[in-house]
């Protein structure tokens, strides 16, 4: 979680998983929740909304997304209808932004994303923009790939025996992994280069080479 000034967003931008009601009760004000296409629904939508949160969900290619008004970036205004409202008496008002990534999926060409948002400024919260940021949700999945796997190493169990210990463990691991990321940080804006370009295992191994060699070169 960060803060961005992406399209005209100067609140926290949550790439999580908002899986269920359980996320919206614990999201600061101003959030953007970004998730993908399998939970997009009218309940979660208001249950997130009603704690100020925004939403950034994928849609599914079979939903149906009627255009109600065509916006000047190419976005659209429609409306989603809980299941359970068989006569379409209870609309909820959202924003669809369709666009295309080049030579993704097993299809050749680019393949169709379809994002549904209740941020409905067009001017305030371009198209483009809230498309690339739904790109950074992917970067969940290798951060936490680098932790369990990675840093810890494959099949590694936590030694300790108890509750409290491994609730030590653990933040160990995370203080560890904040300190390397951090690390990556400093490196690439001295190369003026994006630290999504660095390698995680290439900064792990240069690390433990230090520590063995020169005991105190990196401290978290």
């Amino acid at each position: 979680m960060g803060t961005s000034q992406a399209a005209g967003f100067r609140g926290e931008v949550g790439i999580s998983e908002a899986h269920g009601d359980a996320f919206s009760s614990g999201d600061p004000p101003a959030s953007l929740r970004a998730s993908p296409r399998e939970f997009l629904g009218v309940p979660l939508r208001r249950a997130f909304t009603a704690t100020g949160a925004h939403l950034l969900w994928r849609a599914s290619a079979n939903r149906v997304l009627p255009v109600q008004e065509r916006l000047a970036d190419g976005s659209w205004l429609s409306r989603l209808h809980a299941g359970t409202d068989g006569k379409k008496r209870d609309p909820v008002r959202v924003r669809v932004i369709a666009y295309g990534l080049d030579g993704i999926g097993a299809r050749a060409g680019a393949e169709e994303y379809r994002l549904v948002t209740d941020l409905l400024d067009e001017e305030r919260y371009p198209a483009a923009e809230l498309a690339a940021l739904y790109c950074e949700r992917w970067e969940v999945e290798p951060v936490l790939a680098e932790i369990k796997t990675q840093q810890r190493g494959p099949r590694v169990v936590l030694s300790s025996k108890t509750p409290k210990g491994v609730r030590q463990q653990i933040r160990a691991h995370l203080l560890v992994h904040h300190a390397l990321r951090s690390l990556m940080f400093r490196c690439a804006a001295v190369r003026e280069s994006d630290p999504d370009r660095l390698s995680f295992t290439a900064t792990l191994r240069e690390v433990r080479r230090s520590v063995t060699t020169s005991p105190g070169v990196f401290s978290p």
